[in-house]
């Protein structure tokens, strides 16, 4: 396993710390656990930046530009993806993720390496920028990192980085179109290629019906919609799917989610939570405890009290004995609270009762033994409580909507457990008929509105407390509410 390449300066060991953060990430995502994702990632690492510093040091054209190459991030994953080729071809496919295998071999991989033409838009597209625009477009779009740290680390004034980025993605956008026009396709994928650049330039422009059904059909004149539509937020989708391959849009989701962290807009951990508010859950448990507490307080003064009262007979019985016949069942300077009096709970009927009402009882007969000195219905309110407990929800759960444009949208759902889980199963209801197209760090299954999220084979295991997040793209039409009805492995989740 080649070592990691010594940096030459000082800024290109601050650019491989970050190129090297980004290769690990998508590394981890190629193979099935964290030993062969090292491994792979080094060697991608060590094969990308010789063919990066080999391309500075080529020949310059007489133009003064340099041969067009991608940016080094996308150049460094794109490594990552031909090493995991290598691997399958030398044997080692047993160490990459099943699914990558199963693309390798397919004729999705054949298009990477294929004729220039018939290669993804977007990394055409994006080869045939300047460096230094390629480099802005990837970092502001697909590594989401603030644009004033991107103007920074490209040397660029940070007040007018905004407008230099909307000017990139418009370059981005005719060269794709110039590449869309310029790929071979039949006759009706032409006839729908002027039709397809005025629709995708205007923001609130909707699609011809007859165009969308065949954007629908067509893999390529959708791959082709992505790239051309700057607005909406489908841009950062295309780049990484169209650049990177297999898991580009999972690579996107970590990213964003890394970035994140980095800029501290994470959610508190429970280290956090121990010194601050205590969590919902947490908080409601206590609740809960509390209040069973009360009842039980409550319940036990109620019973010391109806114990102290005398129970059976009537009356004209308490008279025929006589209060020198009976004995106190307490101090009667004890104060104790006033309590009615219930009546005695017999297995006769009700007649036989009405019959026996005024005979004296036998001296020395001890009292009927189904009457009982406990008073009903004692366990009742703690039932009550225990059931309230029981109901409080064990899981909370996220849902974040990324990205939406008019005929797609791009979401993320976070769960947390308040139980450890070897395997999770997460469950909802879409209200307006949206459908899920494809999923990254779980397995979907969609029946009707209700969609099922299965957990990956990396990521089944949840301590109590840990939560676990996956992300997917949907299509939507007319209305995109938010899902309902969540459960995590059949159990009701409080959403946040």
């Amino acid at each position: 396993m080649p070592d990691l390449p010594t940096p030459q300066d000082a800024s290109e060991a601050a650019l491989f710390s970050e190129c090297w953060d980004a290769v690990l990430a998508y590394a981890d995502l190629c193979t099935s656990g964290s030993t062969a994702a090292a491994q792979l990632g080094r060697e991608a690492f060590a094969h990308g930046i010789r063919e990066a510093r080999d391309a500075d040091a080529g020949p310059v054209r007489a133009s003064g530009r340099r041969p067009a190459r991608l940016p080094r991030i996308p150049l460094l994953l794109t490594a990552v993806r031909t090493t995991a080729a290598a691997w399958e071809e030398a044997g080692q496919g047993h160490k990459l993720d099943p699914d990558l295998r199963l693309w390798l071999n397919s004729d999705k991989a054949a298009r990477y390496t294929g004729p220039p033409l018939r290669r993804p838009l977007a990394l055409r597209g994006l080869r045939d920028l300047q460096q230094a625009d390629a480099e802005l477009l990837w970092l502001a779009e697909v590594e989401a990192l603030p644009l004033s740290l991107v103007a920074r680390r490209l040397g660029l004034d940070p007040a007018t980085a905004d407008d230099e980025l909307q000017q990139v993605r418009t370059l981005f956008r005719d060269r794709c179109h110039r590449n869309h026009l310029d790929t071979p396709m039949d006759a009706r994928c032409r006839s729908y290629a002027r039709l397809l650049d005025a629709v995708t330039r205007a923001p609130a422009a909707d699609a011809p019906g007859d165009l969308s059904r065949h954007l629908a059909t067509c893999v390529q004149c959708a791959e082709a919609a992505a790239c051309l539509r700057l607005h909406g937020g489908g841009l950062p989708g295309a780049l990484a799917g169209g650049v990177i391959g297999w898991g580009g849009l999972a690579y996107l989701e970590r990213r964003r989610r890394a970035a994140e962290v980095r800029l501290g807009a994470g959610r508190p951990g429970r280290a956090e939570l121990a010194a601050g508010e205590p969590e919902d859950g947490a908080q409601k448990a206590r609740v809960a405890r509390n209040g069973l507490l009360v009842a039980a307080v409550l319940v036990s003064v109620l019973a010391l009290g109806v114990s102290m009262m005398p129970f059976g007979g009537s009356g004209d019985d308490l008279g025929a004995r006589g209060d020198a016949g009976r004995q106190p069942v307490a101090d009667p300077e004890l104060s104790v609270p006033s309590v009615p009096s219930l009546p005695p709970a017999t297995s006769k009927p009700a007649g036989k009762a009405t019959e026996n009402t005024g005979k004296s009882q036998k001296p020395g007969k001890p009292e009927s033994s189904d009457r009982r000195t406990e008073p009903q219905g004692t366990s009742s309110p703690t039932d009550r409580a225990e059931d309230r407990e029981s109901e409080d929800p064990t899981c909370r759960v996220e849902y974040d909507l990324v990205n939406q444009w008019p005929d797609g949208f791009q979401a993320t759902v976070t769960v947390t457990t308040n139980e450890s889980l070897d395997s999770w199963r997460v469950s909802w209801s879409f209200r307006d008929g949206q459908q899920v197209g494809q999923m990254w760090d779980a397995s979907v299954s969609q029946n009707g509105s209700r969609v099922t999220a299965t957990a990956a084979d990396y990521n089944k295991s949840v301590q109590a407390g840990d939560d676990r997040a996956f992300g997917f793209l949907a299509s939507w039409h007319g209305k995109n509410s938010p899902p309902y009805d969540f459960e995590l492995n059949g159990q009701d989740c409080a959403k946040a």
